[in-house]
C-alpha cells in the first residue's frame, strides 16, 4: 500500500472524515496546541526528545539518529500494542507531527504496512497552524453576531449560558480562555490555554455554527487574560448590533459575590489581586479596599470597584470601539438569578 497525503488547508475541512487524528509529537507540543480532536501518540516523549536533541548538537547527527530510531521504534510498538490491536481493517487515521517528517512518517509507515489506509498531513502541525490562521478571518466574517453588552456584573455570561442552553449559537470567549476578562478575572487553579490553542478553540466553534443563524457573543476587549481574540473576529463583532443588559447596582454586587465566591473564601488571594490596581487607583485606595475586605466587608469593596474602576472604563471602551453600541437594544432581567436570565433568553429567542 502507499501512504496518502493531504495538504493542511484541505485537512481543515475534512477532519471528520477520519477515524482518528493522531498527533505523533511529544506531550509538551501536544499540550500547547493540536488539531481538533487529536489524540497523542508520541513517537518521542518530552525527555527523550530533549536527550536526542542534545546528542544531535553535542556529539553527532548520526549518533542522534540511531538513538532516536531506537526510541521511536520502542514507542511505536507500545502504541500498536495498546491502541491498534483492536482496530478493524476499515480504521483510517490521519497522522501528523511538527512538519510532517520523521516522527509521523515512521508511525504512518508501520500502520500502512499493517494494512490500514493512513493519511499524512503535508507540512504537519506547522502547516495546519498557518492554514488555520489564514482561515480564521474568513470564517469569522461568514457569521453575523449579536453582541451582548453591559457593565461588569450585569449578567452577560449568565445570559449567554441561558441562550446556549436553549439552543442558540453562543461563542463564549471567556469560557474558551478559562478567564473572566479583567484584572480580577483569573480562575484559581485553572490555567489559560496557549494563544495557539485559544485560536484553535475559537476556529473549531466558528466552523460548527450555521451561518444562517446569529451567533451571540460578549463585548470582549482584544485580550482575555493572557490571550488575544483573533483580529478578524474582533473586527466583525465590533461592527455588529448590540444588546445591552441593564441590571440594578445592588443586583450586580450580589451577582459578583456569587460568581467570584472564591475571593470571599480566600480573602488574601482577593487582596493580592487588588494589589494589581495600585497604579490605576492609588496605593491608599487599594490599601483601604484590602483592609475592608479583611474585616469582612467585601460587598462595599465590590461596589466601589464597579462604580470607580470598571464602569467608567467600560462605557468609554464601548462607545469608542463598538459602532452600533449607541443603538443597542436594552434588556432588563428581573434580577441577577439564573432563572431570570433563563426567562430573558427565552423571550429574546422567541422574537428572533
Amino acid at each position: 500500500m502507499s501512504l496518502e497525503r493531504i495538504n493542511a488547508a484541505d485537512a481543515l475541512g475534512q477532519l471528520s472524515h477520519f477515524s482518528d487524528i493522531i498527533d505523533a509529537r511529544s506531550e509538551g507540543e501536544y499540550a500547547e496546541d493540536r488539531l481538533p480532536g487529536a489524540v497523542n501518540w508520541p513517537s518521542l516523549h518530552d525527555e527523550e526528545r530533549k536527550i536526542v536533541g542534545t546528542k544531535y548538537k553535542q556529539i553527532s547527527q548520526f549518533e542522534a539518529k540511531k538513538l532516536g530510531a531506537a526510541l521511536v521504534a520502542k514507542n511505536i510498538a507500545e502504541h500498536i500494542q495498546r491502541d491498534v490491536l483492536d482496530k478493524p481493517r476499515e480504521w483510517q487515521p490521519l497522522v501528523y507531527c511538527w512538519r510532517g517528517g520523521k516522527r509521523s512518517g515512521s508511525l504512518a509507515l508501520i500502520l500502512d504496512q499493517i494494512g490500514f489506509k493512513v493519511t499524512l498531513v503535508d507540512g504537519g502541525y506547522k502547516a495546519f497552524r498557518a492554514a488555520l490562521v489564514a482561515d480564521l478571518p474568513q470564517l469569522a466574517a461568514r457569521h453575523h453576531y449579536r453582541v451582548v453588552c453591559g457593565p461588569t456584573g450585569s449578567g452577560k455570561t449568565r445570559l449567554l449560558q441561558a441562550l446556549q442552553a436553549q439552543g442558540a449559537q453562543v461563542l463564549d470567549l471567556e469560557a474558551l480562555a478559562n478567564h473572566r476578562s479583567s484584572v480580577l478575572g483569573m480562575i484559581p487553579g485553572v490555567a489559560q490555554p496557549s494563544q495557539k490553542a485559544y485560536d484553535s478553540r475559537i476556529w473549531e466553534m466558528l466552523r460548527s455554527f450555521d451561518p444562517a443563524r446569529p451567533v451571540y457573543i460578549e463585548s470582549e476587549s482584544k485580550k482575555v487574560g493572557n490571550v488575544a481574540v483573533p483580529e478578524g473576529l474582533i473586527t466583525a463583532m465590533r461592527a455588529s448590533p448590540c444588546l445591552r443588559v441593564d441590571l440594578a447596582e445592588d443586583e450586580r454586587v450580589a451577582l459578583l459575590l456569587e460568581d467570584y465566591d472564591f475571593f470571599v473564601q480566600d480573602i488574601e488571594f482577593f487582596c493580592d489581586r487588588l494589589g494589581v490596581l495600585t497604579e490605576a487607583r492609588s496605593k491608599a485606595t487599594v490599601q483601604d479596599w484590602q483592609a475592608r475586605a479583611r474585616s469582612g466587608d467585601v460587598a462595599s469593596v465590590v461596589r466601589e470597584l464597579l462604580v470607580r474602576h470598571y464602569d467608567p472604563g467600560y462605557l468609554q471602551s464601548m462607545e469608542r470601539n463598538f459602532s452600533q453600541y449607541a443603538e443597542a437594544r436594552t434588556l432588563v432581567p428581573q434580577d441577577h438569578s439564573v432563572a431570570a436570565m433563563t426567562a430573558l433568553a427565552a423571550s429574546l429567542l422567541a422574537e428572533s
